[in-house]
């Protein structure tokens, strides 16, 4: 079962504001799926994608993939065919620190996907890199097992899970 409930951000920062980092973003939605949440998994990576392969075709449990990919824009972290296992796979959104690509696919795969931009480049693959660490970009360390909503006004982070009845 997929987390599906919708909310919004701002109505969550007006009544946790205390308990959220709210963080000052700049990435675009790719993905079907406007808003979506989870506990945070996280992986660090840069320029090779083979553990975000891995970790998208492996049971999400409606986790969010947060891939800190250093900001590199020299290749895509994320491609239709890896969003695609991710639904699959039942990972409720992923929040890419670099590019992805075949946005137009994507775009049709109900997923949440926020990436920095766009580049048809694929990725190394050379099995480098680091799974449910804690990884820090924009001023903002996401820490596996804490929770991420994020939609179209923004992301928050929650150390617990948050009411969004």
């Amino acid at each position: 079962m997929r987390n599906n409930k919708k909310f919004k951000t701002a109505d969550l920062c007006d009544i946790y504001s205390d308990d959220v980092i709210i963080m000052h973003q700049q990435f675009k939605s790719y993905g079907k799926e406007e808003s979506f949440y989870g506990e945070i998994s996280t992986i660090k990576c840069f320029n090779d994608n083979s553990k975000v392969r891995e970790a998208v075709n492996s049971e999400g449990s409606n986790k969010v993939l947060v891939v800190d990919g250093n900001a590199s824009t020299d290749c895509a972290l994320l491609g239709d065919m890896l969003a695609e296992a991710a639904f699959k796979n039942n990972w409720s959104g992923i929040i890419v620190n670099g590019c992805i690509r075949d946005s137009d696919v994507i775009a049709n795969i109900g997923i949440g996907v926020f990436a920095l931009s766009t580049i048809p480049i694929k990725s190394i693959k050379k099995n480098v890199g680091d799974v449910d660490i804690d990884v820090s970009f924009m001023n903002v360390t996401f820490k596996p097992g804490d929770y991420i909503y994020a939609d179209l006004d923004g992301i928050i982070l929650s150390n617990k899970k948050l009411d969004i009845s």
